[in-house]
């Protein structure tokens, strides 16, 4: 089991995104030798209100939107973020009233704040991106070379 805690608005959970997570999903996810959780790690109230929306979209589109979040993160991670995240969440289907929604939706908020919360006392979580591999903690951003050597080893035992 590889859990990824993430931050929607850090640049090193962007690029782990955009090089490393889709040959992981390729070799370990999609074949069924690895089970990936994603957990958001909000820094900061945007990349709250990204990991929102993501949570508010269909369960189908939930990995698709946070991978599109993470590819265009320059284009809405700005001083003014919201008309680009309108256009993203268009795109997975949002209408403007389920965007407003969903990102005023308190409840949600404060369920993502107690996971980090918990996330932080727990188990060390401080920074983005954070993986446990099997309960082993691998903080930064892998590459997929670094995740084989931890990965490989536990699927021969």
């Amino acid at each position: 089991t590889v859990v990824e805690y993430a931050s929607m608005t850090c640049p090193f959970c962007a690029s782990f995104h955009e090089k490393t997570y889709p040959e992981l999903k390729k070799r370990y996810v999609d074949t069924g030798k690895v089970r990936f959780i994603f957990r958001d790690f909000p820094l900061d109230p945007l990349a709250a209100g990204a990991s929102m929306l993501a949570r508010c979209a269909e369960k189908e589109q939930f990995f698709p939107l946070i991978e599109t979040l993470f590819q265009k993160q320059r284009q809405w991670a700005v001083d003014r973020p919201l008309p680009p995240l309108m256009a993203i969440a268009k795109q997975a289907g949002f209408s403007e009233q389920k965007f407003n929604a969903c990102l005023s939706d308190q409840k949600m908020l404060d369920a993502m704040q107690a996971e980090q919360k918990r996330a932080s006392e727990k188990f060390g979580v401080t920074s983005t991106p954070t993986l446990f591999i099997n309960g082993r903690v691998q903080k930064g951003g892998m590459s997929i070379e670094d995740l084989a050597k931890a990965i490989d080893p536990l699927l021969k035992s």
